[in-house]
């Protein structure tokens, strides 16, 4: 085996109410918006979590509300304990609602990246549909970052379109999270994949038909995997028939160790995304475990700790495009766009 080269990464999606509105059927409980609004949250001035928020960024209670997010600012501790710098994807519900807690995740110096505005289900979607929630998204996100556009984008509950790589590509995105072709190393993004499928009212031959493989474009793909991910185990969902939420963080701590056992045996080089939500990595228990992960990881040799634009350019600078890709919009056909929706809104 060579020398180690090991680029590990969190993905945070903040899909806070945004997804009980779009994935979890949540959209007409009042408890479940609650859950999503994990944040909003009474707090007396004397508690620690106050305390140490007060003492970092001067907020203050308004009116008794403690203007921050409680699973959010946990994690923006746990990864300024750990010097990570990570991936936030963010809903436009949830930048538009709780635009405090976004800049907070900003200004610590993280990554931000799209991902949808109510978390819809762009299969369930048209392609106007589709194309209006990228455009104000995209929008609201490149003004909150003070022009700069957004490189990366993971699509709600990792459900794609047939038009949605090339709706990315004609907004600049440089890289997706939603994919998996692969688990360990990220690749170029086709677009345009055929299959058949069944249908038992015809003759069998007109199902028997392999995939056709699509186009390939410039837009890279940082590979996510269910098996690495915190919401499916961990996090109750009253309308999903697979629900958990009280499975021990220990299992899935030893689930997602032996992955990236697995792959640092067998690879010299590979990358490791991980994906998880305030909504269940913010709680007490799953903080441990993500501490006991990341000082098991640090163990390694080789490894960096990464955003996944980092992981996208690294990717670049060892990957020619394959020819005849469909390409990205440059970062100045994208800038000019911001620029002149920028001047209407004056």
């Amino acid at each position: 085996m060579g020398k180690k080269k090991v680029l590990v990464c969190y993905g945070v999606d903040i899909d806070a109410v945004a997804g009980w509105l779009g994935s979890y059927g949540g959209e007409d409980s009042t408890s479940d918006i609650s859950r999503g609004r994990f944040i909003i949250l009474f707090h007396r001035a004397n508690t620690t979590e106050y305390r140490q928020q007060k003492t970092k960024t001067g907020a203050t209670p308004d009116a008794g509300i403690w203007a921050g997010t409680i699973g959010t600012r946990r994690l923006l501790a746990l990864f300024d304990k750990y010097n990570i710098k990570a991936s936030w994807f963010i809903p436009g519900h949830t930048l538009e609602t709780f635009p405090e807690e976004c800049a907070a995740v900003r200004d610590a110096g993280h990554e931000l990246g799209l991902h949808g505005y109510s978390h819809e289900n762009p299969a369930d979607m048209t392609a106007d549909q589709q194309r209006d929630v990228l455009d104000k998204t995209w929008k609201l996100l490149t003004d909150f970052c003070g022009g700069r556009p957004p490189r990366g984008s993971v699509a709600p509950w990792w459900e794609t379109s047939r038009e949605g790589t090339e709706l990315l590509l004609s907004y600049g995105i440089e890289y997706d999270h939603s994919m998996s072709h692969h688990d360990c190393q990220a690749y170029w993004l086709r677009t345009g994949d055929e299959w058949t499928k069944i249908d038992y009212t015809k003759k069998a031959e007109e199902w028997m038909k392999p995939l056709v493989r699509g186009t390939p474009t410039g837009l890279v793909e940082i590979p996510g995997s269910w098996y690495i991910d915190d919401l499916p185990p961990m996090m109750f969902i009253k309308n999903s028939a697979n629900s958990h939420g009280w499975v021990n963080p220990r299992d899935v701590e030893d689930i997602w160790k032996d992955h990236f056992d697995y792959f640092y045996r067998e690879y010299d080089e590979f990358i490791f995304p991980m994906t998880i939500h305030p909504d269940v990595s913010g709680r007490p228990h799953v903080l441990l475990m993500h501490e006991r992960i990341i000082e098991h990881i640090n163990k390694h040799e080789g490894v960096e700790w990464v955003t996944m634009g980092e992981m996208s350019d690294y990717f670049k600078s060892k990957n020619t495009v394959p020819e005849g890709a469909l390409m990205p919009a440059s970062r100045e056909e994208v800038v000019k766009k911001y620029e002149e929706w920028k001047k209407t809104q004056a």
